[in-house]
């Protein structure tokens, strides 16, 4: 069967809602295939696409409450932005959270947990919006899709004076960063993980 034909033309980002999660999480789940700390968290391939589809969609339950997350139609891509000064969650809801995340991690809870750990310092002090994951269906990479994506909440951090900070986890798509205004601060790896690159943007 013949592959679909994606339009050349980045299509314009909206607000993603609770019924596109879903199919966000797929596709991300295909977007990180052959990225390197999705290959750390989950070594098994013929499985990687469905368990980091299933983390990423953990991921967007969790910072639901203070997040914006954008995709494309049709869904050929997302960002998933964390909020600057997120409220800090009581202690019995991060112990229903890390349960979840065992659940949904298995085996690769550790490996997950030793990357929180690992990239904490380098989180800003100052309030930021943070790229917790951008990722575009490997058919339609090169299209624009990603850049449209990003150019949202770029736009409200240069209006309102804030930095966005993200993690790179592989050293090709740090061109792309760098061209939406971002700056390596520092290069760092989680406990036998790959090398990961701390990047933030100061507002225009």
């Amino acid at each position: 069967m013949p592959q679909a034909t994606i339009d050349p033309t980045p299509k314009p980002a909206r607000l993603a809602l609770p019924a596109d999660y879903r199919r966000i999480s797929e596709c991300l789940g295909r977007a990180f295939h052959d990225d390197p700390l999705a290959e750390f968290f989950f070594p098994d391939e013929a499985s990687r696409s469905q368990r980091f589809g299933a983390f990423a969609r953990f991921v967007m339950s969790t910072l639901a409450p203070h997040s914006r997350y954008f995709t494309t139609d049709p869904i050929h891509g997302a960002a998933l932005w964390q909020a600057p000064s997120p409220a800090k969650s009581g202690l019995l809801t991060n112990l229903l959270l890390g349960l979840r995340m065992a659940w949904v991690a298995g085996s690769a809870f550790g490996r997950i947990a030793s990357m929180g750990d690992a990239t904490l310092p380098y989180h800003p002090r100052e309030p930021h919006w943070y790229l917790a994951v951008l990722g575009t269906e490997p058919a339609a990479q090169g299209r624009g899709i990603g850049s449209e994506l990003l150019r949202g909440t770029l736009e409200e951090c240069d209006r309102t004076g804030t930095l966005a900070y993200l993690e790179s986890s592989k050293e090709s798509n740090l061109p792309f960063y760098e061209r939406h205004g971002f700056r390596v601060d520092a290069a760092f790896s989680p406990p036998g993980g790959p090398q990961l690159w701390a990047m933030t943007r100061q507002p225009a």
